[in-house]
């Protein structure tokens, strides 16, 4: 088991590509903490894995919330070794109609909970001073612009650029810090992404989701799962000298 005795949070961890982390981390045998807003559902996913997985109600916007997960993670488990940045919204619309409000929530979560759940488990992980992993979740989007989704992009060009500012910075304490970038991936998010396509591309529901998956040269939309096997290789040792890189895992949509 590559992840034996390890300790991971995995934020957004209650559905979609978190849970399916959150379990794939656990049958390599790392100690899971589930964190998410969605407390009951992250008590619920964290039943569900077994393996002494367990739930943390986290607010990624709010500073004393990210203080009290990772005191909880602490004091549950005894440290910190992995963290997956996960959590991450949703929106879109068209340049001219961007809401203060809109730009304000997506990056709150987007970027501000990545900078500073970083920031809070990194000095976990100096203080044990045994490293660590760190694995941010970007997205294909992050790599380039799109007409309708500019801020959504933005917010995963930071997650990017955060991940090559972070690795350079903690490799020196023996913390990795790299990144996933998705590409479309069938999750409930994704329900909602579709829908908003469908009201500003005046498309029926669902022909964006059917058009982007025919689009994938591997054949199809991504699931939560095929993201496992790359999230499991950044959290052990097999990526030591892996540092500030963000790997597509997005059935060949994107190359860089």
């Amino acid at each position: 088991m590559r992840l034996k005795d390890k300790v991971a949070i995995i934020t957004g961890g209650a559905s979609g590509i978190g849970a399916a982390l959150a379990a794939g981390y656990a049958r390599e045998g790392a100690r899971v903490c589930v964190a998410d807003i969605d407390f009951e559902l992250a008590q619920k996913t964290a039943a569900a894995i077994g393996l002494g997985a367990f739930a943390v109600r986290l607010d990624v916007t709010q500073r004393a919330s990210i203080d009290t997960c990772i005191a909880a993670v602490e004091a549950q488990a005894g440290g910190i070794d992995i963290l997956v940045n996960n959590a991450a919204v949703f929106d879109m619309g068209p340049l001219t109609e961007i809401s203060e409000a809109s730009y304000e929530r997506v990056f709150a979560i987007n970027v501000k909970g990545v900078l500073f759940m970083m920031q809070a488990a990194a000095r976990a992980m100096i203080r044990q001073g045994k490293g660590g992993k760190i694995i941010n979740f970007a997205s294909q989007a992050g790599r380039r612009g799109e007409p309708l989704v500019a801020v959504y992009c933005a917010s995963k060009a930071a997650v990017i650029s955060l991940t090559q500012s972070a690795g350079l910075a903690l490799i020196k304490h023996g913390i990795n810090v790299n990144g996933i970038a998705p590409g479309v991936v069938d999750t409930p998010m994704w329900d909602q992404v579709d829908a908003l396509f469908a009201e500003f591309e005046n498309r029926p529901r669902g022909e964006k989701k059917r058009l982007v998956g025919e689009g994938v040269p591997y054949g199809r939309m991504g699931k939560p799962e095929d993201h496992v096997g790359c999230a499991i290789f950044l959290a052990s040792a097999e990526s030591d000298y892996v540092v500030a890189q963000t790997y597509n895992v997005d059935g060949g949509q994107w190359m860089s």
